[in-house]
């Protein structure tokens, strides 16, 4: 059965890559799907209020390689490369951290999340999170990927490289990990560095989403968001290096472009999926990109973000 096309944006959410499209259209070929989307019958299912189970999980998915390590020193977080250092006292913890440690990284959707280490233009090194939408795709936040009003000479920008280290836990590697140079966002983002148009993806020259599992991504109503409970889990840098960290609520509000929830998460998340779970299934709905006084916030999967992601994963 053919695909049915989706519109490619324009305007803002115009998409833009580092690489010539020749490339793009090659590295697109030979992609194929796992059984599944959203969701992975070999682990537990989430708990009935739309949140993640994380203790006494009943399945553990043996990893694929234990011998791969990563790097332990602690690296400061991707979006202080565009927005600057942030203050003293951290206001995306609101009062008491409800975020709990994942140990069990090596089972999904935990593995679907991947602890990011960049090499910016200036090979500064930093951190983030991404998340898997299909075998050779992660998306992530446009501040990821492009480095926008540093202030550094030479840092603005296409970053150089992504280390991708899917299901990361301090040290240990349970999938390996794999580096890109190709990255995606949009003129919103890569022109004018709005808010609004804060994301990207990250194209990786193998299929290890086929191992390790994606998430699903859709566009939803207002009220339909509003009613939900969102997740978020990442790779914060407040946390021993490269440890894991979920937490969850429900959604504050939204408007056309963003996602407010009040959710801890800290520097180093940014890119996190900020996602719902649907029958067992997981679904993006936003991209994790700012902290704030009484909330934080995602870029919204608005319809254009969705079309981008249809295409970047095809």
């Amino acid at each position: 059965m053919a695909k049915s096309k989706v519109r490619q944006p324009t305007g803002p959410d115009a998409p833009v890559s580092n690489q010539p499209k020749e490339v793009i259209e090659a590295a697109t070929k030979a992609v194929t799907r796992p059984p599944s989307e959203g969701k992975d019958p070999k682990t537990s299912a989430p708990k009935p209020d739309g949140t993640e189970v994380v203790s006494g999980h009943r399945h553990t998915i043996k990893p694929l390689n234990e011998i791969f390590t990563a790097p332990s020193s602690s690296l400061p977080d991707i979006g202080e490369a565009s927005f600057g250092p942030p203050p003293k006292i951290t206001e995306t913890v609101h009062g008491p951290d409800d975020r709990v440690q994942i140990s069990n990284t090596s089972a999904y959707p935990w593995r679907a999340h991947a602890s990011l280490l960049i090499t910016a233009a200036d090979n500064s090194m930093w951190i983030g999170t991404g998340w898997f939408i299909g075998p050779h795709t992660l998306m992530t936040a446009g501040h990821v990927v492009f480095i926008k009003n540093s202030g550094v000479p030479g840092r603005d920008g296409w970053v150089k490289k992504i280390q991708v280290m899917p299901g990361r836990n301090g040290n240990a590697l349970p999938y390996g990990s794999v580096t890109s140079s190709s990255f995606r966002s949009v003129l919103g983002w890569t022109n004018n560095g709005d808010e609004n148009y804060d994301y990207g993806a990250i194209i990786i020259p193998t299929e290890l989403g086929n191992t390790v599992g994606w998430f699903g991504f859709g566009v939803w109503s207002d009220a339909d968001l509003k009613a939900a409970v969102a997740n978020i889990s990442g790779y914060p840098g407040d946390k021993p290096a490269g440890t894991q960290w979920y937490d969850h609520r429900q959604i504050a509000s939204v408007n056309s472009r963003k996602v407010f929830y009040d959710i801890d998460t800290a520097g180093g998340q940014s890119g996190s999926a900020v996602y719902r779970i649907i029958n067992g299934g997981r679904y993006g709905v936003a991209v994790h990109a700012y902290g704030g006084a009484t909330t934080n916030s995602g870029t919204r999967i608005a319809t254009p973000v969705f079309n981008n992601m249809v295409a970047w994963k095809a």
